[in-house]
């Protein structure tokens, strides 16, 4: 009901059409007809960016695949790489190309070209057909296989770990199980164990979550969708498609942000005949994912509705997961305007574990924070650590006391990668024996018109 909304109570918008002679009207009005010939709002134009056109262009392999996903490991672009490999686990939630957009803001290339070799999860779109699946198969299909593919490919018993937003959920609980299978007295696996894990996994050198919540005891305004009533109608409408939309997801995130992707954005297109540039990160997001009916239930049911990762009670393998048993260090990366991952939210990652948390505040927001290249203008982040006995620090404490930084954290993330792995080893390509299909593979070009 906001005035600006309404051309007639919309002073700019009514000035602009005196300005143009009824033109801006008129483009305005052809935005809204297309938007509505497509049947949503497109925040971009689909035809400017494409996958493997000037979108997700790093040269690599798929070199693992499985139901749920597509392993890529990149080409070297260094003499000599660091020992230990770095694997990436994107949310489900998104393709995983957000991390290697256009080659100016990749994060995939960035840490290529400083030596790393890099791995990313590529997840499938699921369909009706993977109804069933769910958050335990993609504990063990997603990340635990990727990581025993990861050593198999490389060779190397170490793994630099990272994951974002969802992607970092899980793997944060699979690094707890990993933990309390390092701490067991007794080295021989129960058969629930034996049945989940695979046999040859890598230790984790380190695990570093980007914008990923743990405790979901304050999701923020994502909280606004999620109670029991809206979650049993979600149910109802998935158990008869088999999955969650990416248009009905989409639209949840939208709504997170309405002022600048709803209200302001159509005042603009539909009032003002303005035209949105298209750009990388807007063309992804307009690139959306299913989740499948039975994960999607399990993610709100236990760790939106009932927090049960934080208070103990989330299961794997038969056993409750503590993410106090997580044993390697962790860089924990979250963003001052989070509306998916609130910044306090993501920072009782100190509350929860008892190793080593250098914690990374970066401006921006859930995307944009995160994919923050060197030598993109007016960035700043703040940086410290806690290591074992500090003690209990208020976020807002932290905020008041932590160095700021100016720049991109991709350079802190790089050197703290650095500093936690072995001595640089040749380079070495990739074998063929390996190659499943040239990188960005298969799965990240399933979209469907919902």
């Amino acid at each position: 009901m906001a005035p600006t909304n309404f051309f007639w109570l919309n002073p700019v918008a009514m000035q602009r059409a005196i300005e143009t002679r009824g033109d801006s009207l008129v483009k305005g009005m052809r935005n809204f007809l297309d938007d509505l010939q497509a049947g949503n709002i497109r925040m971009t134009d689909p035809g400017d960016f494409k996958v493997g056109k000037n979108l997700a262009l790093t040269p690599g392999k798929v070199v693992f695949r499985n139901h749920l996903i597509e392993l890529i490991q990149y080409l070297p672009t260094t003499a000599k790489v660091q020992a230990e490999p770095v694997l990436i686990v994107p949310s489900c939630i998104m393709k995983y190309y957000i991390l290697d957009l256009s080659p100016q803001n990749s994060m995939v290339k960035y840490l290529v070209d400083q030596g790393h070799t890099v791995f990313i999860i590529s997840w499938r779109n699921p369909d009706a057909n993977d109804r069933d699946v769910g958050m335990q198969d993609y504990l063990r299909l997603g990340v635990m296989e990727a990581l025993a593919a990861v050593k198999s490919r490389s060779g190397a018993s170490r793994v630099h770990t990272v994951g974002y937003c969802l992607g970092g959920t899980f793997l944060a609980i699979v690094a707890a199980v990993l933990g309390r299978l390092n701490r067991k007295k007794s080295k021989t696996r129960t058969a629930a164990e034996q049945a989940m894990i695979p046999t040859d996994m890598p230790e984790l050198a380190s695990v570093i979550l980007l914008a990923a919540q743990t405790d979901f005891s304050s999701p923020g305004e994502l909280g606004v969708f999620i109670d029991e009533g809206q979650i049993a109608a979600l149910r109802r409408r998935m158990n008869k498609q088999g999955y969650l939309s990416g248009k009905q997801m989409g639209g949840s995130f939208v709504f997170l942000s309405s002022r600048g992707l709803l209200w302001g954005r159509n005042t603009r297109r539909y009032l003002l005949g303005e035209d949105d540039a298209s750009f990388d990160l807007m063309s992804w997001n307009a690139d959306t994912t299913r989740l499948p009916a039975r994960m999607h239930s399990e993610y709100l049911d236990s760790l939106f509705l009932n927090n049960a990762l934080a208070s103990g009670q989330y299961r794997v393998a038969g056993s409750t997961v503590a993410l106090m048993e997580i044993d390697a260090p962790m860089m924990v990366v979250a963003t001052t305007r989070d509306h998916v991952s609130p910044w306090k939210s993501v920072y009782k990652i100190h509350l929860q574990t008892d190793t080593h948390v250098t914690f990374v505040l970066c401006e921006g927001g859930h995307n944009a924070g995160i994919v923050s290249e060197p030598g993109r203008p007016r960035r700043s982040y703040q940086m410290a650590s806690v290591e074992d006995n500090t003690g209990w620090i208020d976020p807002d404490e932290w905020k008041a006391t932590a160095p700021t930084q100016q720049g991109s954290w991709w350079v802190a993330m790089h050197e703290w990668i650095t500093a936690r792995s072995g001595a640089p080893v040749p380079a070495k390509p990739i074998a063929a024996e390996h190659v499943v299909c040239d990188a960005p593979g298969t799965y990240v070009m399933t979209r469907y018109a919902d």
